[in-house]
């Protein structure tokens, strides 16, 4: 990349950073906005690390410390292919400043490889978090020389790059496609989606391949099984052998592939990026028009309505906020196919458990699901440099949160409910039961909307470039996420230990009325911060 080509980079990376809007903003709130975001992001980066220390010490107290940077390489690589194919769309196509960018002096492809490691230094800090605490778990338990240490800390900024690229590739490929149609949104959704549910049946694929028979012999710990996955991908190999075996070979191989891939990619695309992005900024028009009267409608209708239409607008809100509806989906269709005993059996490795235990735990698996992301962490910051004409409206601010809510809740319940009642059909659940999961599974949702409105609020963000900063890397959807996820995930194991010693009615009943408290306060907090707003 030409001189001019880092200077783009460097400036694309001065113009995002929150530490400038830090170090010369005099607006106290935005000051603190950053502080509270740094923050949260910096508790999910400890956890992040922790969690990759556990694994590795797992490792070494197994006795299978040699197969650390193989599981390192892998980790990365699944994380760096799945974080580029979702951002790919907002980064490198569609984005905000298109225009601007591409009025400067620089080649379409000079702009797209800038665009593609912009991508590459925001997601950089969490790769190296992860190769730094496994290096450091991998060191505990073998004691390499400082040579292997150095040569980790390098091919950890090449390793992400290989993924990164097949994904922006596909992005590609997928925004290539999709321009040719009229509804590009929808068809560009469907083909990352679709993508993505491949990648979530290949590992079963990939599991089945490896306990055939034929190599079950071989298999004799699970080191072998990490090994063998590697296999289906070699730059997870190559860095293994860099690392353990300091092969020189492994090193150029991967940091040259690397780079020519790069220079592939980039060329094939810059060819037709003009073009691509031209497709997806266009409207098309229908010829034939037909006038009818207007129907009236309340003003949160209209407002969620008007949600509706921005989320279908635009394919890296409707692919993040909409990915736990598809898997909720799935889950239903797979519960319903296979059987509640088969579908639990195959994510337990066949365990003897006994299903019953598990039927407290159906709504909360459900809400994880769908309570991943509320649309209302990033819809008040969606509004970006609009906001001033929502607020010139005659709408009151509380009702414009209200409409926000009603529109998280209106596209999360039917899947609740397809959800929930495939698997308690499944399960044979009561039909007393079935109804209080119903139940139960409302007042989450509602505690969903209520408490990511609040995020959204809270650190409502109007002065982005692009929409992938608010939906996936806005400290509103951080802090929502943060509490969310893990507390679900501990009320699942709880509601599996109470559900042996106490009714499950009881159970269910116990935390609804939590459940619905908390909804309820949240929704109090965000009645008194938009009258404040």
């Amino acid at each position: 990349m030409k001189n001019n080509g880092w200077l783009l980079l460097k400036t694309l990376l001065l113009s995002t950073s929150q530490r400038n809007i830090y170090k010369y903003s005099k607006d106290k709130k935005k000051r603190g906005k950053v502080i509270a975001g740094w923050i949260g992001f910096g508790i999910l980066y400890l956890l992040l690390i922790a969690y990759c220390v556990a694994t590795s010490i797992g490792y070494g107290q197994m006795g299978i410390a040699g197969s650390i940077p193989v599981l390192c390489s892998l980790t990365i690589s699944a994380m760096a292919f799945l974080l580029t194919l979702f951002k790919t769309n907002g980064y490198l196509f569609g984005f905000k400043e298109y225009d601007m960018l591409m009025s400067l002096p620089f080649e379409a492809r000079t702009v797209a490889g800038c665009k593609f490691l912009y991508m590459y230094c925001q997601s950089l800090p969490w790769y190296l978090g992860i190769a730094l605490s496994m290096m450091a778990g991998y060191g505990i338990y073998e004691r390499p020389g400082l040579s292997v240490y150095l040569i980790w800390i390098c091919l950890s900024l090449v390793l992400p790059l290989i993924p990164m690229l097949i994904a922006a590739f596909l992005g590609f490929l997928i925004a290539r496609v999709s321009s040719g149609f009229r509804n590009k949104t929808v068809i560009q959704t469907v083909l990352v989606t679709g993508v993505t549910l491949l990648l979530f049946a290949s590992r079963f694929l990939i599991e089945d391949m490896i306990r055939d028979d034929r190599v079950e012999e071989t298999l004799e710990s699970l080191a072998n099984l990490t090994e063998n996955i590697a296999g289906v991908y070699p730059p997870a190999l190559w860095f293994a052998e860099s690392v353990t075996g300091l092969r020189i070979s492994r090193i150029l191989l991967l940091a040259g592939c690397s780079l020519l891939l790069f220079e592939a990619v980039f060329l094939t695309v810059g060819r037709s990026y003009r073009k691509i992005n031209s497709s997806l900024h266009a409207h098309g028009a229908a010829g034939q028009y037909r006038l009818s009267a207007q129907k009236k409608h309340s003003v949160l209708l209209a407002i969620a309505f008007k949600e509706l239409r921005r989320m279908l607008g635009s394919t890296v809100y409707l692919v993040n906020m909409g990915l736990g509806e598809l898997f909720c989906l799935v889950l239903g269709l797979a519960v319903l196919i296979l059987g509640f005993d088969r579908f639990i059996a195959l994510f337990t490795r066949n365990a003897p458990i006994e299903t019953q235990m598990l039927f407290p735990s159906i709504p909360l698996i459900v809400y994880f699901l769908l309570g991943m992301v509320a649309t209302t962490t990033a819809s008040p910051s969606l509004e970006g440099k609009n906001y001033w004409i929502v607020k010139s409206l005659p709408i009151d601010s509380r009702d414009l949160y209200r409409g926000k809510m009603l529109f998280n809740l209106g596209l999360t319940l039917p899947f609740m409910v397809f959800a929930t009642l495939c698997m308690c059909a499944s399960a044979r659940v009561p039909l007393g039961t079935t109804l209080l999961y119903l139940v139960q599974g409302c007042a989450a949702l509602g505690f969903s909307s209520a408490w990511g409105c609040v995020c959204g609020i809270r650190f409502l963000r109007l002065d982005w470039e692009n929409e992938v900063e608010v939906v996936k890397q806005g400290a509103a959807v951080a802090l929502y996420m943060f509490p969310n996820t893990f507390v679900t995930i501990g009320l699942v194991v709880l509601s599996v230990f109470l559900g042996t010693r106490m009714d499950r009615n009881v159970l269910s009943l116990l935390f609804t009325a939590v459940t619905a408290l908390l909804a309820f306060l949240c929704y109090r907090r965000v009645m008194t911060l938009a009258a404040k707003a």
